[in-house]
């Protein structure tokens, strides 16, 4: 079996590389003609663990193919999937022009059948639209071509996507033909080895789902955030609270860790597109407007908390912070925490110095004007403070003693929960958590 996948960034790539590991020939396709090169040469655009290996495997056994041009493989594929970017356009709406982009390309260009599965994500209706845009194409070339379009939405996690690829929960498939199905379970069958489930329903029932599941991880975060400042109100402690009601088989443990908020690239982003749909329908998301609003405030409460503990002055003082991605085991740094810590910190006259294990190149690369060092006790030299924002495995046992020494002063600001407070005391540090 034959396919393309349109656009090779942490969707595309993953999804390319995965199915051809299950021994379907793809085609990975994206119109950055540099991107292209670099990957022929196993060049990887993004930092994911093991897909450079994974790609690197495929290239080289002949299963995994790139081109800047998507007229040459669409008379080769037999389904061509969409995984180009959706990014929020100014008033927090899903960007749909990429999208439409390639589905006029593609009616311009096909001359047999195909299916067009979505993987990107994009509100309610946008197969219609695709749809639309293909019908219209053909029709300019005096054509009647039978093609199908289909939602296929993905569930990765940033740091385990190909684990997610490989063995997932489940695959939504959203189709309104029998072929289209039949195509779909076909493509998916070398996986079912791994007892997941291919869960098919409407196409526009399958683009909600994608959209439900990231709203409800990021109100779980969000509500959790609220309950741990309830908690530093009423003195409650937040870890007790949290095992009490992850104990509990109806809520569950998990996204329930309070923390600075929740960032990168699809939680703030959809939870924006997904209020503005309900708009767009005359429908209010109230809980979703509150869980944005929690959320942008909880990315400021570690800068809060410097600021009263410095008594609102923290001009020329060195403020380290620990972690630039918005997550472990990703360089992705959009909608991060630490970019607004950092705004706020160098707003108020401190200093920060920063490190991060592999997001700051891309840092550097975004013009993030911080003083970047080569490990996390370079950061700490003459600190005032030092503040995990994300939670690397290298920061959970740090050397207390060797801090207190380099530090200035022997504060912590922990914005993930992750040390116990005893420990820190014991080694003479003020410690201030979530």
């Amino acid at each position: 079996m034959n396919i393309a996948v349109v656009g090779t960034g942490y969707v595309g790539l993953v999804s390319g590389a995965c199915f051809a590991e299950m021994g379907i020939d793809v085609t990975c396709m994206d119109v950055d003609q540099k991107k292209i090169d670099n990957l022929q040469k196993v060049i990887i655009p993004i930092y994911e663990p093991g897909l450079s290996d994974l790609v690197q495997k495929n290239f080289v056994a002949r299963r995994l193919h790139f081109t800047s041009s998507l007229p040459e493989c669409l008379d080769n594929v037999e389904v061509i999937f969409l995984a180009v970017g959706t990014p929020q356009d100014k008033d927090g709406r899903a960007d749909l022009s990429y999208i439409l982009e390639v589905a006029t390309e593609i009616g311009r260009n096909m001359n047999k059948y195909l299916l067009v599965a979505n993987k990107s994500t994009v509100p309610v209706g946008t197969a219609l639209k695709v749809e639309a845009v293909i019908k219209q194409e053909l029709e300019n070339r005096n054509l009647s071509i039978d093609f199908d379009v289909a939602s296929n939405p993905e569930f990765l996690k940033e740091g385990s996507a190909i684990k997610d690829f490989m063995s997932p929960d489940r695959v939504i498939v959203g189709t309104n033909s029998e072929r289209a199905r039949e195509i779909m379970a076909r493509l998916y069958r070398p996986f079912l080895l791994n007892n997941f489930r291919v869960i098919n329903m409407d196409i526009p029932s399958a683009e909600m789902t994608k959209y439900a599941a990231n709203a409800m991880l990021a109100t779980r975060i969000s509500f959790m955030n609220d309950i741990a400042n309830l908690c530093a109100s009423v003195g409650a402690d937040v870890h007790m609270v949290r095992k009490g009601i992850g104990t509990d088989s109806r809520i569950g443990s998990k996204f329930l860790y309070p923390g600075v908020g929740y960032g990168g690239s699809c939680f703030p982003k959809d939870i924006k597109a997904l209020i503005h749909t309900a708009r767009d329908h005359g429908h209010r998301m109230r809980i979703l407007e509150a869980v944005e609003e929690v959320n942008d405030l909880q990315k400021e409460i570690l800068f809060n908390k410097l600021m009263i503990h410095f008594n609102n002055n923290i001009q020329g003082l060195k403020i380290a912070v620990w972690g630039l991605a918005f997550k472990p085991e990703t360089d992705d740094i959009r909608e991060a925490p630490s970019l607004v810590l950092i705004n706020l910190i160098k707003k108020a006259g401190g200093i920060v110095t920063a490190y991060d294990p592999v997001a700051m190149d891309e840092c550097r690369r975004q013009n993030i004007e911080v003083i970047y060092t080569k490990d996390m006790y370079e950061a700490c030299i003459d600190a005032s403070a030092v503040m995990i924002v994300t939670e690397w495995k290298e920061f959970r046992v740090p050397s207390w003693a060797a801090l207190k020494r380099l530090m200035k002063e022997p504060v912590v600001f922990d914005g993930r929960n992750i040390y116990d407070r005893k420990e820190l005391a014991d080694h003479g540090f003020v410690h201030y958590w979530i």
